[in-house]
């Protein structure tokens, strides 16, 4: 019921809303109006009455949880479901959970902390309580499991595309599943998937997006690595003109995610390649790739429509990289 008062608080754009209409839409008394009002206030919404009036709410904290959401989400599909955890080992690893269980399609599973977080390859990922964004999306994708790579580089468009939209901070990709901004790594994807032959049963695809963070939130050996768009942003000195709504920033991924995943599942796979090359930090650069315990540098010149990346070597080999480390010139402390 509280999350339905502050649906409609928000609807109502800054305008009061009257006792007796909350009462009326609800079906309640005016007395638990009051006592959502006042659960509301404690969790940090700052909500004006005024006698014969009404309620009027003037701030949205920035916090994530199910209700925030649920209450103002764009897509069809993606975050239906929300599940919040104050605290979690690994968003990942409860959705893999959830989705042997048989969870929905399309649930996520968001954090303010994860315990042990991790990245690609098993790397630890280091985050800070209530200073990013820890999320999980339960997808059921209807491709083969050479095509999986896709996915990773979708969710990379999407958080390219929601970060220039909101914020109108302009990112870079990374081949696979690295985020850059100013040269550092502000976000990255993590993708896992259940499969059984050549079957695609589930993918948990996590994200991982550093907004409020300070240089020392992270570790010595990031310290020249990692950024946040809050570090970003005071550099500019514009972090105070921008609001910057963590859970803003989920619904509006999750409303890009899914409409790029729709063209996925269509087979339309070139248009989502075609937008990773539009802000791609690696073609065309200078690479270095290792590949089961082999080594090889070359130019990076394309990514097929399965996501693979095409090197071109100098020893005169062209090759097709689908997994791997990578190193990019110029970028993470590569020169």
């Amino acid at each position: 019921m509280k999350n339905k008062v502050l649906k409609k608080l928000k609807s109502a754009e800054g305008k009061y809303v009257s006792g007796e209409q909350l009462s009326e839409y609800l079906g309640v008394s005016r007395t638990y109006i009051w006592k959502c009002i006042k659960e509301l206030r404690e969790e940090g919404y700052v909500i004006e009455s005024s006698p014969k009036v009404g309620y009027k709410l003037t701030f949205i904290p920035d916090i994530i949880n199910s209700k925030e959401i649920m209450t103002e989400r764009e897509s069809k599909i993606l975050g239906k479901n929300v599940i919040y955890f104050p605290q979690i080992d690994s968003t990942n690893n409860y959705a893999k959970k959830i989705a042997q269980e048989g969870c929905e399609e399309g649930t996520v599973v968001i954090a303010d902390l994860q315990t042990s977080g991790r990245g690609r390859l098993g790397r630890k990922w280091s985050s800070k309580n209530k200073k990013g964004i820890l999320m999980s999306v339960v997808l059921k994708p209807e491709i083969s499991i050479e095509e999986l790579q896709i996915i990773t580089l979708a969710a990379s468009v999407a958080v390219v595309e929601t970060v220039k939209e909101l914020i109108g901070i302009g990112l870079g990709v990374k081949w696979p599943n690295d985020i850059i901004l100013d040269g550092r790594k502000v976000c990255g994807i993590l993708t896992e998937a259940s499969m059984e032959m050549d079957k695609i049963n589930f993918v948990v695809l996590g994200i991982g997006l550093n907004v409020w963070h300070e240089k020392e939130d992270f570790p010595d050996e990031l310290e020249e690595k990692a950024t946040s768009l809050s570090i970003y942003m005071k550099q500019k000195s514009q972090l105070n003109d921008i609001i910057i709504r963590r859970s803003r920033l989920i619904i509006r991924i999750l409303y890009k995610l899914e409409e790029l995943y729709d063209k996925i599942n269509k087979g339309d796979l070139g248009s989502i390649t075609t937008l990773w090359k539009k802000y791609s930090v690696t073609l065309g650069r200078e690479v270095l790739i290792s590949v089961k315990g082999e080594q090889h540098s070359g130019i990076a010149i394309d990514i097929t429509n399965e996501g693979k990346l095409v090197v071109e070597c100098t020893d005169g080999s062209r090759k097709e990289v689908l997994s791997g480390e990578i190193y990019v010139k110029g970028l993470l402390g590569y020169q």
